[in-house]
């Protein structure tokens, strides 16, 4: 059993590391461990290394993104919840890419590779429930709904942000019926 005090640290590592890779994928290990308030020692304990410590970054991202899910689900129709669970996607993948920028080559392809089911399965979630209540066409795909919001994080990156304007063009493609 992981102790609370140690958590606290893991948790408060994380963010100092999300925020400071987003700004600098050049950020060191001391600078993180300065953010978070913790000693070297405490974080070299739970990261050992700083592509360690980019990846649980990550890996911590994607699973706030693909549970958020059921949530949406819960509270919204299935369209609107896959709108704001896209957003929130593009924000990521934005904030991935200085990610990225602080991983080798070999682990960032071992990342993406790691991710991908997860968040097609949380696409496959939100599509299912659309298409059984009928909003989602029934030959939408999870994959290429994924392929296609990967200009969406360019677009947010613009002076003028464009990914909202572009996701709706999207999804009004993916409605079983046109909006008229």
């Amino acid at each position: 059993m992981v102790r609370s005090d140690a958590r606290e640290n893991r948790s408060r590592i994380l963010a100092a590391a999300r925020e400071a890779f987003t700004e600098d994928g050049a950020t060191s290990m001391n600078q993180v461990a300065q953010r978070a308030g913790v000693g070297a020692g405490t974080l070299y304990r739970n990261f050992p290394t700083r592509e360690a410590l980019v990846l649980a970054v990550y890996q911590d991202e994607v699973e706030r993104i693909t549970g958020a899910v059921s949530g949406l689900l819960a509270d919204r129709s299935p369209l609107e919840a896959l709108r704001l669970w896209t957003l929130d996607l593009v924000e990521a993948m934005r904030r991935k890419h200085g990610l990225g920028d602080a991983l080798s080559p070999t682990a960032h392809q071992a990342i993406t590779e790691q991710t991908y089911g997860p968040v097609v399965a949380a696409i496959t979630d939100l599509f299912d429930a659309g298409k059984k209540g009928g909003s989602i066409r029934p030959d939408a795909d999870a994959g290429d709904f994924l392929q296609l919001t990967g200009a969406l994080w360019r677009a947010a990156s613009t002076p003028v942000d464009r990914a909202p304007h572009m996701l709706d063009l999207i999804l009004d493609g993916l409605r079983a019926t046109p909006r008229s």
